[in-house]
């Protein structure tokens, strides 16, 4: 199969890898299907299997598969991961009538995990036949790892990580538009309840007003904590970042808020402890309870937003024999760029910090398609992908 770009430029398929990604994204996999990623892991087998790749097959929760797949060389050398999830976010309020079409037009394959991250395993995948056909690996491993529940809790990263699986580098597919991220912030999803005194609210001082803490207490994140940040900045991943994302509290306008919940999202960085992160916030709500004798507050995690591990930060050193084998790789074809860094949060975290792996993230597509109305992926970019994945994995499994 060929596919055309919006601007005209032909890439060659041999390896069916479009229409692998066309068969992944016609898989469902979202929250609240059963069996979510049992029929993505179905069609990646079938098309490893079709080409003399066989797969190991572990459920983590039932009806929810973690793959792993591998070819080697004959002689011992370094040991490369390509990681990728295969579960998405829900369709929601798509444009298409039909989310999981994979429709192809203007060089583009459209539908719900199209580029997060169904075309960065449909490039590895294509990758690992690739290497497997032509004996081009001289030396060393490589493995694909399709693991679950990266968008939830990443019970298949864990599981992998916990079953002793080990490697020298790895690479997570998540979109960077082909160019090679070396880390990213942590990610907490936390929770602060405000419990206050309920009153009539025409005698307001005679109750505790829940909603009027939490506010003081964002005051306090813009006015203090934020500018503390900027003084933390990592010299790779920037400043640490924080984002109040839901306030709910109150029950009519009469009555005084006797509760109130803040939802909100922080980003850490190394030169940051996960301890520091809380202390900061246990800080600020002691402020807001002694201006307010009797209010009660707790700060805790989301239950969603994790599972076992903690959900840190990850860099790799630019120098490090991962980072030169993929700028090999982008110059072998012809896209030298400078190394950036990922906005959002991966499994690469877990397989750096809990594994010890260090870990890029290098994937085909744009991450504001991720998760949108409008998901998408330039089908150039997947079979860009896996070229550019192949060509890593010859210079990095080489023996030093």
């Amino acid at each position: 199969m060929k596919t055309a770009t919006g601007g005209g430029s032909l890439r060659r398929d041999d390896g069916r890898v479009i229409e692998l990604l066309a068969r992944l994204v016609r898989a469902p996999s979202h929250p609240g299907i059963p069996r979510q990623e049992e029929a993505v892991v179905r069609e990646l087998n079938a098309y490893l299997q079709a080409r003399g790749i066989v797969a190991t097959i572990t459920e983590v929760r039932p009806g929810r598969p973690n793959l792993v797949a591998s070819v080697e060389g004959p002689r011992p050398g370094r040991h490369l991961v390509l990681c990728g999830h295969t579960d998405t976010v829900p369709p929601n309020n798509m444009d298409s009538s039909d989310p999981f079409a994979a429709t192809e037009r203007d060089g583009r394959l459209h539908g719900r995990g199209a580029v997060d991250m169904k075309g960065s395993i449909a490039a590895m995948a294509g990758a690992l036949v690739r290497l497997q056909e032509a004996g081009s690996i001289s030396a060393g491993k490589v493995t694909l790892a399709a693991v679950i529940d990266e968008e939830m809790q990443s019970l298949g990263a864990e599981a992998l990580i916990q079953s002793g699986f080990r490697a020298d580098g790895a690479i997570v597919g998540e979109p960077t538009r082909n160019r090679v991220a070396i880390g990213h912030k942590g990610l907490e999803w936390l929770e602060i309840e405000f419990t206050g005194r309920a009153a009539h609210g025409g005698t307001p001082s005679a109750g505790i007003n829940a909603i009027a803490a939490a506010a003081h207490f964002v005051h306090l994140v813009e006015s203090e904590l934020i500018p503390q940040l900027e003084h933390r900045r990592d010299p790779i991943l920037g400043p640490p970042a924080i984002n109040i994302g839901t306030i709910r509290g109150g029950d009519q306008p009469s009555t005084v808020a006797a509760h109130c919940s803040l939802r909100l999202d922080r980003r850490w960085v190394t030169t940051e402890s996960i301890e520091q992160v809380f202390e900061d916030l246990g800080g600020l709500l002691r402020k807001v309870r002694q201006e307010r004798p009797g209010l009660k507050t707790s700060l805790a995690r989301m239950p969603e937003g994790m599972a076992t591990m903690i959900h840190g930060p990850a860099t790799v050193d630019p120098d490090s024999p991962l980072v030169r084998a993929s700028q090999q790789a982008l110059a072998d074809l012809g896209k030298a760029a400078p190394w950036t860094v990922f906005p959002a949060w991966s499994d690469a975290a877990l397989l750096s910090r809990e594994a010890n792996i260090p870990s890029i993230v290098w994937g085909p597509g744009e991450l504001d398609y991720a998760h949108s109305p409008e998901e998408s992926i330039e089908t150039d970019e997947v079979l860009l992908a896996a070229d550019l994945y192949a060509a890593c994995a010859r210079h990095f499994t080489m023996p030093s």
